[in-house]
């Protein structure tokens, strides 16, 4: 295999989680019935860009399809995060009546809702009919498609270059990072902005996040390489800023590498962050596989301990790198019986590869178990707050990352 960006071959495994089905692949009873599809889990590092990113097993039409399970409006912490992003860059760029907002991947609508609330005029394109439709029920116009440099052309064709992009959490999920960022510099206007928002590699490094490892996502990124990549497609990143959001992210702010807009300083403070870090040192990467596997192991001995004490341990959140994490750890119902999830598109579902029935959150509260893991660890905060009659019962709550933690 070849690197995606640079076309370097690729040596160096940074980790290696065994098979697992794709993380959103939740599952009706009847498909329990049939067999189910694996790839191997398995990720690589470029020792010249040092883009992280999976090996090729997976196609991204297997993975984004009509019955795609991700509803970003479900998270209320992230809905408020898509709302301040609207008014600010809204104020910021001076978006009005005669402005484009395109947003890729835009999903159930949760951010673009926002502009079409205010009368910005915006396109969103998303390839999952489920997450479309209910985004053209709120009133955002949806093109059903991949984004790439031909859809960007037949954009620019037709007049639709924005004054703002906007990519959240898509930059790591297409399997072609150089033709979508060519298609982001086909689409811009002349004087226009792009915001990426993606997980940084960096707090996947420092932090354990070995569960935000998933087929969906193609690449992980540093913001060294981002700079790589924008600057072969003729575009430069001018700003970034780090986020709290998935764990720790960035969002990257970039333009036509003509452009005049001045340089963020903090763009060289954290490119100098990431190299004091190691991220661009091969031993940082491959001494990362016994971390995920302690892991593992901590959360297995937990769960056997409680079973064989007669405690009982539920779930919350169906998320996909709470099946990362359970499949790795080869966790099926004996020992976690349920999950449960507030989206109503995974509820009555099962979890893929674990097969672990998906619940209300209503189910969880009548339950009252002793323990309850919280799988995504990144809204832990919000799923305590809104099950603090739990914890006053005596339930307490349980994350598995970076080390296990019981509180």
């Amino acid at each position: 295999m070849k690197c995606r960006h640079c076309a370097t071959s690729l040596k160096h495994t940074f980790l290696d989680l065994g098979f697992a089905p794709p993380s959103n692949a939740y599952l009706t009873r009847s498909d329990l019935n049939r067999p189910e599809k694996y790839f191997p889990l398995k990720i690589r590092v470029c020792d010249q860009c040092w883009l992280v990113q999976t090996e090729d097993y997976t196609q991204a039409e297997e993975l984004f399809n009509a019955e795609y399970a991700y509803f970003s409006s479900t998270s209320e912490t992230w809905l408020e995060h898509a709302r301040a992003f609207s008014a600010t860059f809204a104020q910021r760029l001076g978006l009005g009546r005669n402005s484009l907002v395109i947003e890729v991947a835009s999903n159930d609508g949760y951010l673009l809702k926002n502009f079409v609330a205010t009368g910005v005029p915006c396109l969103g394109i998303e390839p999952t009919a489920s997450t479309a439709a209910v985004a053209e029920a709120l009133g955002v116009p949806v093109l059903r498609a991949f984004f790439g440099e031909a859809l960007a052309k037949q954009l620019a064709e037709q007049g639709q270059q924005a004054d703002l992009i906007i990519g959240n959490n898509v930059y790591a999920h297409v399997p072609d990072i150089n033709d979508f960022t060519r298609g982001l510099k086909t689409a811009l206007k002349a004087r226009g902005t792009i915001s990426l928002e993606f997980p940084h590699l960096m707090q996947l490094l420092e932090h354990n996040q070995f569960d935000t490892v998933y087929h969906e996502h193609f690449s992980y990124l540093s913001l060294h390489t981002v700079s790589q990549i924008f600057e072969k497609a003729g575009l430069r990143v001018y700003g970034v800023e780090p986020l709290p959001t998935h764990g720790g992210s960035l969002r990257v702010l970039g333009c036509h590498a003509w452009d005049e807009k001045p340089d963020d300083p903090a763009v060289a403070e954290i490119l100098a962050m990431e190299q004091s870090h190691g991220m661009r040192d091969l031993g940082t990467y491959t001494s990362f596989q016994h971390r995920a596997d302690r892991v593992k192991n901590d959360l297995l001995a937990f769960l056997l301990e409680q079973k064989g004490l007669g405690h009982s341990v539920v779930a919350y959140g169906a998320a996909a790198k709470g099946n990362t994490l359970l499949n790795y750890a080869g966790v099926k119902p004996d020992l976690l019986p349920l999950v449960a999830d507030a989206a109503t598109a995974k509820q009555g579902k099962f979890m893929p590869g674990s097969h672990i029935p998906i619940g209300t959150p209503e189910e969880l509260r009548a339950l009252r178990p002793d323990y309850v893991l919280i799988l995504p660890w990144n809204i832990a905060t919000e799923v305590k707050r809104q099950n603090a009659h739990l914890a006053d019962a005596g339930t307490r709550f349980v994350t598995a990352v970076p080390a296990l933690r019981i509180e």
